[in-house]
């Protein structure tokens, strides 16, 4: 089914927020034990990840396993999700596997707590450069402590997706959705939105607020986790933040109007927001545009970035990781796997397999979007080798935005309580938007939550 497909197509690169159950113990600057990482290495490597694969996951596990393959090593892939209370009852019992997949916002976690190792032997191993392989921020999503502890994959940078169908009827222009100029941009939100009373039938900008709600801190000069790893969230540019989103969704009826009829979107189907110009605009992260390129012929796009106060363009990192336990039983297969799995070569096979997917399925209307690998050499040779200009002019400049926003990313940061400084966020964010909390007053109660949960987990 249409929906189903959809979805897979997103799961390709989409950062899945995975729920972490902090452990007790570990100490502020990582704990994780690195392993002598060898080139002679046999027997076999157990990974846990690539649930759902499709054909850019199994064309570069295909290459991982042929290079240590060649080691006789034999591969067993768990393909399932990640599961905190999972992995850390494993690791307590020492029964891991070798390779792990989640989400790189919470890698520090696990590393204060010393159930992963540091990586960077594995990568002087194999004369790998992480900063230099990798867009910077990407690693700085999984540093910790002044080591990495983590391969990353994927690097989805989140612009503003425009309906320019609605944008032409009320004659609001690109230059319009530029967040820096605070009174236009509310001004193009307001002439978009269409009111149903108290409730909005278009929401004329979704800036997914609460779950974006670090992006908008970022951009006004903000930050949630700051550099030695502690929550940041009462932070005075986080309070402009909130204070601009509380006045986007007010123009459209209030934040409790705006999620319930945002909630009621059908994202992956046929009568998705941009097909049923149900908004004017929204934040969404690059793997979206893929999803809507079976409806090409339904929709008007078009994109622009979110801007810093100062009018810069600007993104941030998100993405996933491989993470070799601390128990791990062959820390040097599972190095030599992942170094692999994150090559040009594995990339480039995986550019190939979407190429012919695109190409063979006549829904996708020819347009390929790219894959955004986390490294700026992998995402720019496939983008030479298969990114063309396609019949749907407005499809080629978003993938342009998204690939030029891409060099303007900033990490959140890492740390060891990173899901509970999310959480406190989240909450933070909602009570100030539903009117519950003045912006300051919920950010100050959810930086006293979060410096107690950090306390706790980095002792």
């Amino acid at each position: 089914m249409k929906r189903t497909k959809q979805m897979l197509l997103a799961a390709t690169a989409g950062a899945a927020l995975f729920a972490l159950t902090a452990c007790g113990g570990g100490g502020g600057g990582g704990g994780g034990t690195a392993a002598d990482f060898s080139k002679d290495y046999s027997g076999s490597l157990n990974v846990w990840g690539f649930e759902n694969a499709d054909e850019v996951g199994t064309s570069r596990v295909d290459v991982a396993d042929k290079t240590v393959g060649g080691n006789d090593v034999k591969v067993k892939l768990e393909a399932a999700a990640f599961d905190a209370q999972k992995f850390t009852t494993r690791a307590a019992s020492g029964n891991v596997p070798d390779v792990v997949q989640m989400d790189r916002q919470f890698v520090a976690t696990y590393a204060a707590q010393g159930l992963v190792m540091p990586v960077d032997k594995c990568f002087a191993l194999y004369d790998v450069e992480p900063r230099e392989y990798w867009y910077p921020q990407v690693i700085d999503d999984v540093a910790y402590g002044g080591d990495i502890y983590a391969v990353p994959q994927f690097y989805q940078p989140p612009a503003i997706l425009l309906n320019t169908r609605v944008m032409d009827e009320v004659g609001v222009t690109i230059d319009d959705m530029n967040t820096s100029d605070q009174a236009a941009f509310l001004d193009a939100v307001k002439k978009m939105t269409v009111m149903d009373g108290a409730n909005p039938s278009r929401m004329g900008f979704d800036p997914q607020g609460v779950s974006k709600a670090g992006l908008w801190m970022l951009s006004f000069g903000g930050q949630t986790i700051d550099k030695d790893g502690k929550p940041a969230l009462d932070n005075e540019n986080n309070v402009k933040a909130i204070e601009f989103l509380k006045e986007i969704y007010d123009a459209q009826g209030g934040y409790a109007n705006a999620k319930s009829f945002v909630d009621s979107f059908d994202v992956f189907g046929d009568n998705n927001s941009y097909v049923a110009d149900q908004v004017g605009g929204a934040v969404f992260d690059q793997w979206y545009p893929n999803v809507l390129t079976s409806y090409a012929d339904q929709v008007q796009l078009g994109a622009t970035p979110v801007m810093t106060q100062d009018g810069k363009p600007f993104t941030v990192a998100s993405g996933s990781s491989f993470v070799i336990p601390t128990a791990a039983k062959n820390p040097s297969a599972a190095c030599a796997w992942l170094i692999s799995l994150t090559s040009p070569e594995a990339w480039q096979a995986a550019g190939e397999a979407r190429a012919e997917t695109t190409a063979n399925d006549p829904g996708r209307h020819g347009i390929n979007t790219g894959l955004f690998t986390g490294s700026p050499e992998s995402d720019q040779a496939i983008r030479d080798a298969y990114v063309k200009p396609s019949d749907y002019p407005g499809f080629d400049q978003v993938i342009d935005t998204y690939y030029t926003v891409a060099a303007n990313g900033q990490s959140f940061g890492s740390s060891p309580a990173g899901q509970q400084i999310q959480t406190e966020l989240q909450n933070a964010v909602t009570s100030a938007l539903l009117g519950e909390k003045a912006p300051a007053d919920a950010l100050k109660d959810a930086q006293d939550a979060a410096m107690r949960a950090y306390n706790q987990v980095a002792g």
